[in-house]
């Protein structure tokens, strides 16, 4: 039982680690290698050396607009102050994995389970939104047939908040042939 709320507070902490870039869900390379309890160097030391591993999509080196936006949201320390000296890289839920795989230690492979919870926890989420939605548009429907002042009010407010709702449009993830 202890054990179980201490995984789900693990992954609470995950879930803060994962952000959205270039319509993709991803860890920087800094916050995955705290993850897993080694330094950010080593990380990207064996990443480099299993390159075959790490296709494209899941992994990718962040431009240095995207760097920029990225610390202006979150806590990075300014170029010039000790801080990194290169662009992070970006992992995906797939590349997450592949670097619990590489580093085969034991605190990597039970952190690659975390990780995975808490992607797997984010599409939930974004299902659950989708279903409101859909419970909305169906309301919608109802009160256009019969519309009054107030009905009109109504249905304006459900349009907004559909607005609201919708996730943004990811674009599909490039797919290389097998």
């Amino acid at each position: 039982m202890r054990q179980e709320k201490k995984m789900i507070a693990q992954s609470i902490q995950i879930d803060s680690v994962i952000h959205l870039v270039r319509g993709e869900r991803v860890i920087l390379d800094s916050d995955l290698a705290k993850i897993y309890g080694i330094p950010t160097f080593r990380l990207n030391e064996a990443v480099k050396r299993n390159r075959d591993r790490f296709p494209n999509d899941f992994i990718f080196q962040l431009t240095k607009d995207e760097h920029d936006a990225l610390r202006s949201q979150i806590a990075m320390s300014n170029k010039g102050r000790g801080g990194r000296r290169t662009l992070p890289y970006a992992f995906t839920e797939h590349g997450a994995v592949m670097a619990a795989n590489i580093l085969n230690s034991e605190r990597a492979v039970q952190m690659s389970i975390f990780v995975v919870r808490a992607f797997i926890k984010m599409r939930q989420t974004l299902a659950a939104n989708r279903a409101l939605l859909e419970k909305l548009n169906e309301l919608e429907k109802k009160l256009t047939g019969r519309l009054d002042v107030h009905e009109k009010a109504i249905v304006y407010v459900l349009g907004e908040l559909k607005k609201l709702m919708e996730p943004p449009q990811l674009p599909e993830p490039k797919r290389r042939p097998i």
